[in-house]
């Protein structure tokens, strides 16, 4: 028997009036999910957690429930709420800025950079780094990085340059599976992405500058530059230009002190076998 989501039960925040939209629109047409899952060629387990709140609607998929119920972009926009409302206040900067930049320079000492992860690697990191928090949380953060990596698919994408630290490929984030699809994943997209170029920084180079750290390096198409620098539970935006210099040159640093693209993908490699064996 397919089991209907609770769309009254569903707690009052934007991703819970979200989902709610959802399985309100898709009770109201009559169909079960399996029958709205063949019509708009979607997996029918994917609706029902978008319904139980457990995962947000890709903007595509929020597009196609605007469509068929005729609600006039009231999912899509619920979603542009829903992700606005998780992302913490000193990240918010970066979210709308990125889609406009130029240039991205992104260097992580800990984990795979934001925009090469996968769902699976992102959705285990999140499950880890959030105690306490319910899953509509999670999902909600796992959908809005899932949501930032379409800037990299635009007609006109930023130059993308990601360095991390080697920690990221021996950290096991969700396991040996997730960890070789993570993998694999920034192989496919360096080598079919002209915009995308990865470099990591092995443990045999020693200390660098940027240890423990997250530094991203955003220049706008005006030619502006800020600096935003993460911790685990914490970030901050740098616009004074003296500032900024000074963060771009711990930056060159460490790039120097990384493998270049093919070395990198020689090391990317060797961590795929490992973990695929």
């Amino acid at each position: 028997m397919e089991l209907e989501p609770e769309a009254d039960a569903m707690p009052a925040t934007p991703a819970g009036m979200l989902a709610s939209r959802v399985a309100r629109a898709r009770s109201r047409s009559g169909l079960s999910l399996r029958a709205l899952a063949e019509k708009l060629g979607y997996p029918h387990t994917y609706l029902s957690r978008v319904e139980r709140g457990e995962q947000v609607p890709s903007p595509a998929l929020a597009d196609a429930l605007d469509d068929f119920h005729g609600t006039d972009g009231l999912i899509a926009e619920l979603l542009v709420v829903a992700m606005a409302a998780e992302v913490p206040t000193w990240g918010r900067r970066v979210l709308d800025e990125e889609r406009r930049a130029a240039r991205i320079q992104t260097f992580n000492s800990s984990v795979v950079p934001g925009l090469l992860q996968t769902e699976a690697y992102t959705s285990a990191l999140f499950r880890e780094s959030m105690p306490g928090k319910d899953s509509e949380k999670v999902a909600l953060r796992v959908g809005t990085r899932s949501h930032r990596r379409a800037v990299l698919d635009s007609a006109t994408p930023p130059l993308y340059w990601a360095i991390m630290d080697e920690a990221a490929l021996r950290r096991p984030v969700g396991g040996p599976a997730v960890m070789a699809e993570q993998i694999r994943q920034i192989l496919n997209t360096a080598e079919t992405n002209s915009a995308v170029q990865v470099q990591v920084l092995p443990f045999a180079r020693g200390v660098h500058p940027l240890l423990g750290g997250s530094l991203s390096l955003l220049t706008l198409r005006d030619g502006l530059t800020f600096a935003y620098v993460e911790s685990f539970a914490s970030g901050v935006s740098v616009d004074a230009p003296a500032d900024v210099l000074e963060l771009t040159t711990l930056l060159d640093i460490a790039r120097s002190k990384a493998l270049d693209s093919g070395e990198s993908a020689s090391l990317l490699h060797r961590y795929l076998k490992e973990y695929e064996g």
